[in-house]
């Protein structure tokens, strides 16, 4: 992909989360800072870079990593990106029957599988320390709706 293309590419991205914010419902309650302000400054840092690198791709300044000499991908790439994705995919699936932390634990090993990090109990151990922190941190001290912790099927 040329880098002017990569460019349009992300300026179509940036105007779809730009009109994405322009969906999210105002809060009920008096508020200084909305709901839509986070994701608007985002999104507006997100259209500011895309426009910088746009211009940056008209007066040649970003190399065309397609015709360059040795830029093949790494062995076991595509090995990668289904790690990656199945660990999205496995998170999305597991996290209503089973609740957030084993499902994170999981999403957490298949993301570190992707960055070829052993799998393995110290793995597991990490991940789940890191899932069940963030959990708590987020679930119960700030009150976001993350669902249960833990959650068996019977």
């Amino acid at each position: 992909m040329t880098p002017l293309r990569l460019a349009g590419l992300l300026l179509a991205i940036s105007a779809v989360a730009a009109w994405q914010v322009t969906v999210i419902p105002e809060s009920l309650m008096q508020m200084t800072v909305g709901p839509v302000l986070v994701p608007a400054v985002v999104v507006a840092v997100m259209m500011l870079l895309a426009v910088l690198y746009g211009v940056s791709a008209l007066r040649g300044r970003q190399a065309d990593e397609g015709r360059v000499p040795g830029n093949e991908p790494l062995a076991g790439a595509n090995a990668r990106v289904i790690s990656l994705l199945g660990a999205g995919v496995a998170f999305m699936a597991l996290v209503g029957p089973l609740g957030f932390v084993v499902p994170a634990t999981l999403c957490g090993m298949g993301v570190a599988r992707a960055f070829d990090a052993p799998l393995g109990w110290r793995s597991a151990l990490v991940c789940g320390a890191i899932a069940t922190a963030f959990w708590f941190i987020f679930a119960r001290v700030l009150g976001v709706g993350l669902g249960p912790g833990f959650s068996w099927p019977l």
